[in-house]
């Protein structure tokens, strides 16, 4: 990946290519913009003359025209590495928060803050150092600097990690971007009103063909805004977005483009969510995955005019400021193939039926203001700020649950041998964690099809969800045919 400076001129309909030092070349890809450095990124692939070599060199970014006109013979630095690397930066009220990999290098196992540093350097070569607060995870908390010391005229601070005992200093592509003073007499976001009370977080990538149906489903039953945290994804996942916009949809999308990083982006979600007053609550569940509760079954919710919510198993004022709700949590269902051998046209919700008997792992909703400073979380829950007299809270398999759809027809399913996007989970071609709860029963390290796996993982049926949303979401046709609102775009469904 390239990170390209935001002062270097690019015209997005050349054809780049990257250029190595032995001569070698290979099509450079737009990947987009990073939305809180404003630096542009292009993906290319190592030819295979360059991975040969010990020591890889940073390639040259140039359009297919200037490729003749490369006469620089100075040595290209070394490209940094991804496994141990400061990638971004948040500049809060209070603080600076850093994401980095290879620092902590096991969940559970964190550097004392006290072994670490943060270094603040300029173009000018000025370096200030601050304390590290609080060390957990790839997230870091360190104070502000003195302005003064690094001159308030400069473009561009630098941010990166120092491990004191080591004397080095991690490498970084990040940069330290200091708030904006606030204006006398105004409201500072943070400490105004948040403007959802629900929104639901999620890291994807490539599910530009499932999102209507999330969105809708979860936009019917509560959720006022949805944020996604794109993984780099390379399908339909921008039209997709557009289009639910057009029809109302509050969807904000943000390119994190750092693999295996799910955890800190969720982390950063709640930076994201208190600078900028968005969400009370949010609800972090995956494309794949639905809440509902079955006391919702044979109630006066079964018309389309009145929809329950998911805000009702949420508390809205909390007085005391002992024992308070800081997190609700579900249990989930978790559902097979369900004898599909292809994606079902009318969405997981309706081809999805058949499922485990006993339920695995829990989703949640927390409240922003309840995480701990921390950002501590194992994607299904955050660690919420105890000393403030927060506590989480399990919800009935009655009150709330999630349809996890995840053991899908296998032109799909496959799709999980890419790259697992957690940081602490291993890929599942890695012959390592065999017990993990996250590895599929019966399934080896390569994506081949295991015998029998459309009627897989299939011991209750299981149709509550599927009758509601027919409920709610069918639309009807000409000569009695019916379609889900999500299958098109509404319009598509009125014929002349």
């Amino acid at each position: 990946m390239l990170i390209v400076s935001p002062n270097t001129p690019l015209h997005y309909d050349y054809n780049y290519r990257c250029v190595f030092r032995n001569g070698a070349f290979s099509p450079a890809r737009f990947s987009g913009v990073l939305p809180f450095m404003n630096v542009s990124t292009f993906k290319c692939d190592l030819p295979e003359s360059v991975r040969r070599r010990r020591i890889f060199s940073q390639p040259a970014l140039v359009t297919e025209a200037s490729e003749n006109e490369m006469n620089d013979p100075s040595p290209a630095p070394e490209l940094l590495r991804w496994n141990f690397l400061v990638y971004e930066s948040f500049s809060t009220e209070d603080d600076v928060v850093l994401f980095a990999k290879g620092v902590n290098h096991r969940q559970g196992y964190d550097r004392s803050p006290s072994e670490l540093r943060c270094v603040f350097t300029t173009g000018e070569g000025n370096a200030v150092r601050t304390a590290v607060t609080s060390s957990v995870q790839e997230v870091f908390r360190c104070p502000r600097p003195d302005h003064a010391l690094l001159f308030p005229e400069s473009e561009k601070i630098g941010i990166s990690l120092e491990i004191i005992a080591e004397n080095l200093v991690v490498p970084s592509v990040a940069s330290y971007r200091p708030r904006p003073k606030p204006r006398p007499n105004s409201v500072m976001k943070a400490q105004a009103q948040p403007k959802y009370f629900l929104c639901a977080c999620t890291m994807v990538y490539n599910v530009g063909k499932f999102l209507r149906e999330w969105v809708m489903y979860h936009s019917k039953v509560g959720v006022e805004n949805f944020i996604l945290y794109d993984n780099n994804s390379d399908d339909n996942l921008e039209t997709v977005v557009n289009e639910l916009h057009e029809e109302g949809y509050n969807i904000t999308t943000l390119l994190w483009i750092w693999p295996k990083t799910q955890e800190a982006g969720f982390s950063h979600s709640i930076l994201h969510s208190k600078s900028n007053a968005l969400c009370s609550w949010i609800m972090y569940v995956d494309v794949d995955e639905f809440v509902f509760s079955p006391s919702w079954i044979g109630s006066s919710y079964k018309t389309r005019n009145e929809l329950p919510s998911l805000k009702s198993m949420l508390p809205h004022r909390q007085m005391s400021k002992v024992g308070r709700i800081g997190q609700v949590s579900m249990q989930c269902n978790e559902f097979g193939p369900s004898g599909q051998r292809k994606n079902p046209t009318e969405g997981v919700t309706q081809g999805y039926t058949c499922r485990r008997r006993v339920e695995q792992r829990h989703k949640s909703i927390v409240l922003v203001d309840a995480v701990d400073p921390s950002l501590r979380n194992v994607i299904h829950h955050f660690e919420v700020n105890e000393k403030e007299g927060y506590r989480s809270k399990q919800l009935s398999m009655e009150k709330g649950v999630v349809n996890h759809y995840k053991y899908q027809a296998w032109d799909e399913f496959k799709n999980k041998f890419r790259r697992r996007v957690s940081a602490y989970v291993v890929d599942w071609r890695q012959n390592v964690n065999l017990k993990s709860k996250d590895r599929t029963p019966g399934l080896g390290f390569q994506p081949i099809e295991p015998k029998d796996w459309v009627h897989k993982f299939c011991e209750v049926r299981d149709q509550r969800l599927k009758s509601l949303t027919q409920t709610w979401f069918s639309i009807y046709l000409r000569h009695n045919e019916t379609r889900m609102a999500w299958q098109k775009k509404l319009r598509d469904y009125f014929i002349p």
